[in-house]
């Protein structure tokens, strides 16, 4: 059993694990981060980033200028952002047989690996996480295609170049695997090749192995997987919360008895408590509220968004926010607010029950009701025309690199009293910010990241208890940053394999059994005699019959006649059943020790020694 990793950011997995002649990838996430180093795309002219000095070398050169240009000390390159894909060279992608999708985060390089690789197995994901997923592919694709680039930077990937920029571009990994955005149509074309199946739904792989999507409790239909045989388990975990949010809770037991614990997706943020940033959340929106200011959230179109609402529904009216236009601005922003409430039995027990009441699950249905959220598929049209101020924005990308909020950071940046609050954790907010610096407005973070912590899956481990643990590199020694917080890692017994990026890696555990039936004919022929108490055994004659990784047992058929019949017509030699040698007696049952000795003298062999093993069991016994 081995697992290729394919990705080096902890928290957006793809690896492949090959068991049992299976080839499985789990999770196909895209490393986004590499969009940071790139301009922002503005939806109308900028002229102050049009107006952005080219950068020049130490020496003079001037040829990298209509590449690269420099903002308040940091090189950013000119050019359509570019995202880090998976590694596609440490295995052929096109022997991929299955795709394990844990959540809607996890499957955004989808189209990238089906579309682009000769992929032509089935990818598995619950409902929720296809149709969320859908809508956060359709937003990403929206907001890159409609501030088309004619410019395309490729000089500064040359290494001998690279060598030369400053940092963070110089340290850059991968830089060569960076590609632009798929299509709608890639999207569409991946998304055809997702079956769909629910919470401990068991589906057979080729007879080999069987899988198992069981709730992680993180967002809407995210799963972690379990991947059995017959004799061995694996428990793929992955974006997994204990804590009490929208989606249904965390099933634990089934992760128990494991050969293998493969763990990924902990939370980026493990010393911030998630309520507490709520908390200042709100606080910090009322307080730029009061003293006139706009307040601008970048996030996604679905997850965290949903408990802001909820929790800003609970606030609003305390707070004396209840005249502040909310505006939720998205392509998808009209069908996430949908889907949310319509995906009831996706949810936890508290919001499926207000579904048979009738009542909305969320509380965003009735600030829609109330004209106290608005949402809108673009900054134009009809929020042009009811777009008032002071208010707050929920909008993306949360890279701050493209989409509706690059025109917010640039209409509002310049003023002390507007305030953007980063509840993403997914990207560094002050790289985020860095190609609009010099900036006025305040900025607050607060990241709310319900994922496990160290703590937690410390607890968790010692309740499943598995007998090994395999877990990115990242989790095995605490952060550059707390060194000397040891707690900050994953603590078990026995210590955890780690893997990185184009690393592959051997799990400990090697197969020593496999299941093998009878058919009924043939254990019908079995007379099984007592070995010792409670263990009886049997000789056997058999074929051995393997098809689809199942192994029957079938009754050996009969030799053929070695002359055809008179009378009856010769068959075709393509007709000919080949002939079955007979069996050879088996030598099985007590061995008569003397006559046996004696049979041997007379073939010549001679100095024939008898050795008891034991006088209450026969010498040996032999299963054919």
């Amino acid at each position: 059993m081995k697992l290729y990793c394919l990705s080096g950011h902890p928290t957006l997995p793809c690896n492949i694990l090959k068991f049992k002649s299976t080839t499985i990838m789990l999770d196909c996430s895209l490393d986004m981060t590499s969009s940071l180093s790139f301009l922002p795309l503005p939806l109308v002219h900028s002229t102050r980033l049009s107006k952005l000095p080219g950068w020049v070398t130490k020496d003079g050169n001037t040829q990298f200028e209509k590449e690269l240009k420099e903002c308040s000390g940091r090189v950013f390159v000119d050019s359509v952002p570019e995202f880090c894909l998976p590694e596609t060279e440490l295995i052929d992608l096109s022997t991929v047989d299955v795709i394990l999708i844990s959540n809607y985060h996890c499957m955004m390089a989808l189209p990238y690996i089906t579309e682009r690789t000769g992929f032509t197995g089935t990818v598995y994901a619950t409902e929720p996480t296809v149709q969320i997923g859908r809508l956060l592919m359709e937003e990403l694709v929206n907001f890159i295609e409609r501030v088309p680039k004619a410019q395309s930077a490729t000089m500064w990937k040359h290494k001998e170049v690279q060598r030369l920029l400053p940092a963070p571009l110089k340290d850059a990994v991968e830089v060569f695997t960076w590609k632009k955005c798929y299509t709608m149509q890639e999207v569409n074309a991946a998304l055809s090749k997702i079956q769909l199946v629910g919470y401990s739904q068991k589906i057979e792989l080729f007879g080999a192995v069987q899988v198992t999507p069981l709730s992680s409790g993180y967002a809407l239909g995210s799963s972690n997987w379990i991947i059995q045989s017959h004799y061995e388990k694996v428990s793929y975990v992955s974006g997994s919360s204990l804590l009490t949010t929208h989606p249904q809770a965390m099933d634990q037991a089934s992760l128990k008895n494991s050969d293998v614990l493969i763990l990924t997706g902990l939370t980026q943020i493990p010393t911030a408590n998630p309520d507490g940033m709520v908390g200042e959340f709100c606080s910090n929106l009322a307080m730029t509220i009061r003293n006139g200011g706009n307040v601008l959230v970048p996030c996604y179109p679905s997850g965290v968004i949903y408990d802001l609402l909820e929790c800003l529904y609970q606030y609003i009216d305390s707070a004396g926010l209840s005249s502040i236009p909310f505006y939720f601005i998205s392509p998808v922003a009209n069908s996430s607010l949908e889907f949310s409430q319509i995906f009831a039995e996706w949810l936890c027990q508290n919001k499926q029950s207000k579904v048979y009441l009738p009542e909305p699950p969320f509380p965003h249905a009735e600030l829609i009701q109330t004209n106290k959220l608005k949402h809108y598929p673009s900054i134009h049209g009809d929020f042009s025309n009811d777009f008032k101020q002071p208010c707050v924005v929920f909008t993306g990308h949360p890279t701050l690199r493209f989409g509706d909020v690059v025109h917010f950071m640039e209409l509002w940046g310049k003023s002390s009293l507007n305030t953007v609050i980063f509840t993403e954790p997914d990207f560094s907010y002050l790289d985020a910010l860095a190609p609009y610096q010099p900036l006025a407005m305040k900025c607050v973070y607060c990241p709310i990241d319900t994922r496990l912590n160290f703590i937690q899956v410390t607890k968790l481990l010692k309740e499943v208890q598995p007998l090994n643990v395999v877990c990115p590199e990242q989790y095995t020694q605490p952060p550059a940053s707390q060194a000397h917080r040891s707690d900050l890692m994953i603590d078990c017994q026995p210590a955890p394999m780690s893997y990185r990026r184009a690393e592959v890696l051997t799990l400990p555990f090697k197969r020593r059994f496999e299941k093998i039936e009878l058919v009924p004919e043939l254990a019908e022929t079995l007379v099984p005699v007592v070995f010792k108490p409670g263990i009886s055994l049997a000789t056997i004659s058999a074929v051995l019959y393997t098809k689809d990784n199942k192994h029957v047992l079938q009754i050996a058929p009969k030799p053929a006649q070695a002359q055809n019949q008179s009378g009856k017509k010769r068959k075709k030699p393509a007709e000919e059943i080949p002939e079955i040698q007979p069996f050879k007696p088996c030598l099985s049952g007590s061995i008569p020790v003397e006559q046996f000795v004696q049979t041997l003298e007379k073939v010549t062999v001679t100095l024939v020694k008898v050795n008891v093993l034991c006088r209450s069991q026969p010498l040996g016994r032999c299963l054919h």
